[in-house]
């Protein structure tokens, strides 16, 4: 049995869960509101302010999905609560980020400059030129963006130069060496 699977997920209060057809959860919090559809093999119940989830039979497809459909659904309950947020470091000479309106603006060393714009639930916040934070309530999408962001300009080995994740270690190669 999934020991991630069998755990409850405690719904927090303010936070409304529906279940429709063909296993599709609702989520619906001070934050906003999250849809998605689960395999239809997943037993999802609520009750009592809390969600399980169980599988039917022990076979390897349903094992496989057990966890990982609990899984997704605590991330849209945490979501819709808290919401997630990923931030982003910029560094090299040159390079910075700024904000207008609803559009991110990089400019990271190329002949042109790189822009991202909002959307839905996803927002952008700059505290400084080489500081960018992406945040979101559906987990996925933030990460998504965050490495679509970060792909721009991934940091290289030398220098260290680039855009980075805060707290991720970049493994730093010697240069040329001299005789």
């Amino acid at each position: 049995m999934s020991r991630i699977g069998k755990k409850p997920i405690a719904v927090p209060a303010g936070v409304d869960v529906k279940i429709g057809d063909g296993n599709t959860l609702t989520v619906k919090g001070p934050k906003g509101t999250l849809v998605q559809s689960f395999s239809p093999r997943m037993s999802i119940t609520v009750d009592n302010g809390t969600i399980n989830v169980a599988r039917p039979t022990d076979e390897k497809e349903d094992r496989a999905i057990h966890g990982l459909t609990r899984t997704l659904i605590n991330n849209m309950v945490i979501g819709v609560t808290n919401g997630y947020s990923k931030k982003l470091e910029i560094n090299g000479v040159g390079y910075r980020a700024q904000k207008s309106g609803k559009t991110l603006t990089l400019n990271l060393g190329y002949s042109h400059t790189i822009t991202f714009d909002e959307f839905d639930d996803i927002k952008f916040d700059v505290p400084s030129q080489t500081e960018i934070i992406v945040s979101g309530i559906n987990k996925q999408t933030v990460g998504q963006i965050a490495a679509q962001i970060r792909e721009k300009r991934p940091p290289e080995p030398y220098l260290g130069k680039g855009i980075k994740y805060e707290g991720e270690h970049i493994r730093r190669k010697a240069g040329k060496t001299g005789k």
